[in-house]
């Protein structure tokens, strides 16, 4: 879907990426590819504004310099980061 529309594609490649996804979308996902409990242990060594965010936040917006620092830190290349972000928005609101 954009924008609460069906988007057909014709392959994976053509699924827009989301710029941001629900605190509920990003943890499902980090669970289902198995990196929640590593990106917990990051977050544990990071400064509390870091903590207090991952914690606290409603959505997670790609572009942020703490996501982009996370996904970095995990050795995420920009295409894995975008399948990450097209996953997590796949599991809905």
């Amino acid at each position: 879907m954009v924008d609460g529309v069906p988007k057909y594609v014709d392959s994976l490649a053509d699924i827009p990426v989301p710029d941001r996804v629900s605190a509920r979308q990003f943890r499902m996902q980090l669970r289902i590819s198995g990196m929640l409990d590593q990106v917990k242990a990051w977050v544990g060594t990071q400064d509390p504004l870091v903590q207090d965010s991952f914690e606290y936040s409603s959505s997670f917006v790609r572009s942020e310099p703490m996501m982009q620092a996370g996904f970095a830190a995990l050795g995420f290349s920009a295409e894995q980061i975008d399948a990450f972000f097209v996953s997590a928005a796949a599991l809905g609101g």
